[in-house]
């Protein structure tokens, strides 16, 4: 798999999204994304509690440790490599985490208008 050019939203080059948790589709702490990521994980999305529920109510548990596939489940607070999905899903809802824009993939746009991102933005 060949990863997308490591850009940002914003136009410059991707910062880092988590280590700690360790996040992205390559497990590589950034929101990095290529042809085979079917769910666009480049949203770079700070968790919350409000998020987390609404995530594992529309049927995505997050918070749940899974062990077996070496998931620690997310707390608020954590960073996380979000599909763009599911973030433009839940802001429709009300429900929409804050974003890091730095850290978040320009192939996030494919899916999520900058204004919605930027609408979610922490001041950086």
């Amino acid at each position: 798999m060949e990863k997308d050019a490591a850009i940002n939203v914003l136009g410059d080059p991707l910062e880092p999204c988590s280590t700690d948790p360790v996040t992205g589709f390559f497990r590589d702490g950034a929101c990095n994304t290529c042809t085979e990521d079917a769910g666009s994980h480049t949203v770079c999305a700070i968790m919350t509690a409000e998020f987390l529920a609404y995530s594992k109510y529309v049927g995505n548990d997050l918070s749940t440790p899974r062990p077996e596939f070496m998931f620690p489940g997310l707390n608020p607070g954590d960073a996380w490599c979000l599909c763009a999905g599911r973030f433009l899903q839940a802001a429709d809802e009300g429900a929409g985490p804050r974003v890091r824009l730095a850290a978040t993939h320009q192939r996030a746009l494919d899916i999520v208008p900058l204004k919605v991102l930027k609408d979610h933005a922490l001041s950086e």
